[in-house]
């Protein structure tokens, strides 16, 4: 008969992937990577079965605690809907479900501090020294996430209707999004971009701004305005708590760009990148939870 791993576990749940690590007497037992399943954007059956997935892929698994951190984790309706699924998912387990930039600090070893995040979305999350948070920004792609990658996918094509509209060169930009999107022309552009329905199809497209923005001024200034707003976003928490770090810089678009990183770093100071995964963190606070 085969044995069922116990321990703990955590989940990284994100907008464009999500993580598990069930990690058991110290030792990471199985770690298996999954699609985005953010709860506040996608239907509720996508997250249902992207979710159910993840965890079918760790196999026999009866964990004592499962934390998760999850993109939407802000929304109260998207919150409950997710500790109902996990309930449903992990009989028995202890749940407890944050906001995934919490997860930042806890993969750091921080129990406080700022963590900033531009991935597919964009957020800062504090804590003090005494517990008390503050989270700024991580509106959706729809409405905000200033700095992310699909916002920044967003303004780009933006800044190439406006150089269209004006008889301008759509330049290297514009042509590098017309190539990626196969249209011919920025009517066709639009119509392709109308056809993307979640926030890491726009997201994949970031990276054509910082490919263009060694000689397309147009791009270069949404790289410097991705940096001023992701620097605001620290600036507030740092307003709210009265909290000057430790900066703790995560996400995929922040750790993988570097212009966009130094434009951020000469911005704020001194800021940490992230080492450890984020579902680390997820571990650590599973650990800490309190028996309920």
């Amino acid at each position: 008969m085969k044995s069922t791993a116990r321990g703990f576990l955590g989940l990284d749940i994100g907008g464009s992937s999500s993580r598990a690590r069930l990690v058991e007497g110290g030792r990471v037992v199985i770690e298996v990577e999954g699609p985005g399943a953010n709860v506040a954007v996608l239907p509720k059956r996508t997250v249902e079965g992207r979710l159910g997935a993840l965890l079918d892929a760790l196999g026999s698994i009866s964990p004592v605690a499962c934390c998760a951190g999850s993109a939407g984790a802000e929304v109260p309706a998207g919150r409950q809907r997710l500790e109902r699924l996990l309930a449903d998912l992990l009989p028995g387990c202890r749940i407890t479900v944050v906001h995934d930039a919490r997860l930042v600090l806890a993969a750091g070893g921080f129990d406080s501090g700022i963590a900033l995040v531009s991935g597919t979305g964009s957020v800062a999350y504090g804590r003090d020294p005494e517990g008390r948070e503050a989270r700024v920004g991580g509106w959706g792609w729809l409405i905000g996430d200033d700095g992310s990658a699909a916002w920044l996918a967003r303004e780009a094509a933006r800044e190439v209707m406006r150089r269209s509209d004006a008889g301008k060169p759509i330049g290297r930009l514009g042509e590098a999004m017309l190539a990626a999107t196969r249209s011919t022309d920025t009517t066709g552009l639009v119509g392709s971009l109308h056809g993307l329905n979640e926030p890491l199809e726009w997201a994949e497209l970031a990276v054509l701004v910082f490919e263009a923005a060694v000689d397309d001024p147009g791009a270069a200034m949404l790289v410097e305005r991705s940096a001023d707003a992701l620097a605001a976003l620290v600036e507030l928490v740092r307003e709210k708590l009265s909290l000057d770090g430790p900066v703790v810089l995560a996400g995929g678009q922040l750790l993988h760009q570097p212009r966009l990183e130094a434009e951020v770093r000469r911005r704020l100071g001194a800021a940490i990148r992230l080492d450890e995964p984020p579902v680390a963190g997820a571990v650590r606070l599973a650990e800490l939870s309190p028996p309920s």
